[in-house]
């Protein structure tokens, strides 16, 4: 059936570049203080090993792009995956003309963000100060630049190549630059290089390096702790000077082979064309069509975000072999691997994402997190590229989990369930970091308390203990179920009682989870509005919901559904008070709520993002309609200020996809959405195996957010959840929207989605 008016949509939406309505800008409006995204504008492929950015900062600085900045220096090849976790094995190119200066605040150039032009497959800017036109297209490895230059006698193209220990060297009879840097931010073996080359396609008339106190030379060489070099021509008014540039974590002579493997001698306008074509696939995927481009506009945007990470840290040797090196022992080993990614974020919706769109990607990636066990002895948790001590939990494992039980396949899953076991079971042997310090955000903080109280312990010593309490206990039916799966039967009974520990936190008097001591007194003094402390990045109010695996049981502690509901609801009538005495500073976190009005919701951070679904369980699905709703709408744009907060390796992104779909992953492991409010008049999805799926929402607008009935494949449709193979199968799943709640749809317990505590455990 098709819809009124969808035809012409439909066939607009054919012709249409999806991927130009992506904003790579968009989330760049952020600070320290204050953040709508934190990102940058990247340009790349999807899962690409290298991106590259303009730089408006400082080398060094996080922050390498901000919006509201008025000066480039450069553009810079990048693999940061936020501006807390910085960036590593970044280079900058800058053109200039007339007298030459290669100090950064120096060369930077004016420019406007009407003389710039940010698509996810180019970057092109206007330099005013120069004269010069600057832009960049990628491959996976490596990139080309074209710089458009006025007439000058003193044209020059600047190799900045950073801190922390470089090398250049310049061969004009071959038009090359090649060299290596070191620079990071932790995370790497001692003998980390990023070997790179750079191919020019003008003779040079000048060519001179910079050692590290800024003395230009006629040197050919240069090696310290910051070098860089400078190729000079002599152009005529818009004479266009190409370079191609690849680089390896591998050697130099492996970024030769990527930069001839992935550019070779394509023009700058085929590998543009290339780029483009790429992201079109991915984009065409998910073929929206609806007259509101605004929201397809943010629903691309966040798209382009979600195909970003984590990385690909691999590359194709001589022999056509996949090999790797390894930022865990320093050598390189045959097999994928991926990075920059935080799991604490993405375990929720991204993974869940590939797992149903992109299976075979996901499986790489589980391969990687085999080779990162078989280098390491580790599973990562944050690793840019190795292991970094950030944040908490053992979310590895949820992933795994998941990846396994919704049908992706061709890793080593026995391997990983043994390193999940480690995780579960042990604290020592963790790697350590270059000062000797143990990296406790690897495998599990307090894991023996834990396995012995079902709680790690408030007044030991361990920071944020209710939240690794809480994590554990999700990634522990992350494992009981892995382990049915696997046939391990005494393990997954095990596990399932372990996943139970979040009880142990709920503290009936207050209604809301708590810290705990060793001899099982609770921590006090206790104030639910108290951010970090017991908690991780939040507070008790929004980490009480994390029991993503036994909602039905949370909400029998909270007196059942009625009274879970209410306190539900409490979360969006609460005024945004505040304790941040933990962190002795306003952080943005924190500032992120309080200046949206929506009470205690902290959207702009994971650990709630779930919650405006849980009113599925407990009888009032329409509430969870108008919530997801009202977020999409309020607090998402493709704006230099469209996220409500940190965008996170695509997490924040990812709950806006699968919310503008019309449904999202709460529970790991079991196959199922909780149904929302579905943004658009029709989605198609091509599904992995081909197969198309319809989603249909008839009178979908801004006001008719409430479902009002729903059919798959013509069928009746009273439960408030999709199944995996359901989607996956294809077909037409139609809802009917309308402008008040129909409280009657999907109000049933046996309409609920699945819960450890519910009769039967619903699948």
């Amino acid at each position: 059936m098709c819809l009124p008016g969808t035809m012409a949509l439909a066939q607009t939406a054919q012709k249409e570049s999806l991927v130009d309505l992506a904003n790579p800008l968009m989330g760049t409006d952020s600070n320290y203080e204050l953040s709508y995204g934190n990102t940058y504008p990247a340009v790349a492929v999807p899962w690409g090993m290298n991106f590259w950015t303009p730089v408006t900062g400082e080398m060094g600085d996080g922050w390498g792009y901000t919006y509201d900045a008025n000066r480039i220096s450069g553009i810079k090849q990048t693999h940061q995956p936020s501006p807390w976790m910085n960036d590593y094995a970044a280079f900058e190119l800058m053109a200039t003309t007339g007298p030459l200066r290669i100090k950064q605040k120096e060369r930077a150039s004016w420019f406007s963000h009407k003389a710039e032009e940010s698509r996810p497959y180019k970057y092109k800017v206007y330099l005013a100060d120069h004269d010069v036109t600057a832009e960049v297209v990628p491959t996976n490895r490596a990139a080309q630049f074209r710089f458009t230059f006025p007439q000058s006698d003193d044209a020059h193209i600047i190799l900045d190549a950073y801190n922390e220990g470089s090398m250049v060297t310049v061969d004009p009879a071959r038009r090359r630059i090649t060299g290596y840097v070191r620079n990071n931010s932790g995370g790497v073996p001692a003998n980390f290089h990023n070997w790179f080359v750079l191919e020019f396609d003008h003779d040079f008339t000048v060519s001179r390096t910079w050692d590290e106190n800024w003395q230009l030379r006629d040197n050919a060489k240069s090696e310290g702790a910051h070098v860089g070099a400078v190729v000079s021509f002599k152009t005529k008014k818009g004479e266009q000077v190409g370079v191609k540039v690849a680089s390896s974590f591998i050697s130099l002579d492996q970024a030769e082979r990527n930069l001839s493997r992935e550019v070779g001698g394509d023009s700058f306008d085929a590998t543009e064309a290339k780029a483009k074509a790429i992201w079109e696939k991915e984009f065409s995927r998910i073929r929206v069509t609806d007259p509101d481009i605004d929201n397809r506009r943010t629903f691309y945007s966040a798209l382009y975000r979600m195909l970003q990470f984590p990385r690909t840290f691999h590359e194709v040797d001589a022999q056509g072999q996949t090999v790797h090196y390894s930022p865990y022992d320093g050598k390189v080993h045959p097999g994928p691997m991926f990075t920059d990614n935080g799991f604490w974020d993405t375990w929720r919706a991204v993974f869940p994402f590939f797992a149903l769109m992109y299976p075979e990607q996901d499986s790489q990636i589980m391969q990687g997190l085999v080779n990162t066990y078989k280098e390491s002895g580790w599973l990562p948790e944050w690793a840019s590229p190795g292991h970094r001590s950030v944040m908490i939990g053992s979310n590895s494992a949820i992933l795994i989990a998941d990846a396994y039980a919704n049908g992706v396949r061709g890793f080593d899953v026995e391997t990983l369930y043994e390193a999940m076991v480690k995780n579960a079971t042990t604290s020592e042997g963790r790697p350590r970091d270059a000062r000797g310090r143990v990296l406790t955000a690897v495998g599990r903080e307090g894991v023996e308390l834990y396995n012995k109280l079902g709680y790690v312990p408030y007044d030991v010593g361990i920071n944020e203990s209710a939240a690794r309490t809480l994590e554990y206990a999700t990634a522990d039916f992350a494992i009981s179920r892995l382990a049915a799966a696997l046939g391990k039967t005494a393990d997954a009974e095990k596990y399932a009682a372990q996943a139970q520990n979040y009880r142990k936190l709920y503290d009936k008097e207050s209604g809301w989870m708590r810290g705990r001591n060793q001899n099982g007194s609770w921590s006090t003094p206790f104030n639910p509005l108290k951010w970090g402390d017991a908690f991780t990045e939040g507070n008790s109010m929004h980490y009480s919901w994390s029991v993503m695996q036994d909602v039905q049981g949370l909400a029998d502690l909270m007196g059942g559904d009625k009274a879970f509901v209410d306190r539900l609801d409490s979360i969006f009538s609460t005024p945004p008070l505040f304790d941040d005495s933990y962190y002795g500073q306003t952080i943005h976190e924190i500032r992120e709520m309080q200046i949206v009005n929506m009470g205690q919701y902290a959207h702009g951070n994971q650990p709630i993002q779930h919650m405006t679904y849980l009113y599925d369980w407990a009888g009032a699905p329409w509430k969870t309609q108008f919530h997801v709703r009202d977020v999409m709408h309020r607090l998402y744009s493709s704006a230099p200020d469209g996220y409500p907060g940190d965008e996170d390796n695509g997490q924040t992104s990812a709950w806006y996809v699968f919310s503008a779909l019309g449904f999202y992953p709460v529970t790991p492991t079991v196959g199922q959405y909780a149904i929302g409010s579905p943004l658009f008049r029709n989605v198609e999805l091509t599904m992995p195996n081909g197969k198309k799926l319809s989603i249909e929402a008839a009178n979908n607008s801004a006001q008719n957010i409430y479902i009002q009935s729903v059919t798959f494949n013509g069928k009746k449709h009273d439960k408030t959840w999709l199944t995996r193979e359901a989607l996956q199968a294809g077909g037409t799943l139609r809802f009917v929207m309308g402008p008040t709640p129909n409280k009657q749809w999907g109000v049933d317990k046996a309409a609920a989605p699945f819960s450890m505590s519910a009769p039967g455990e619903r699948k």
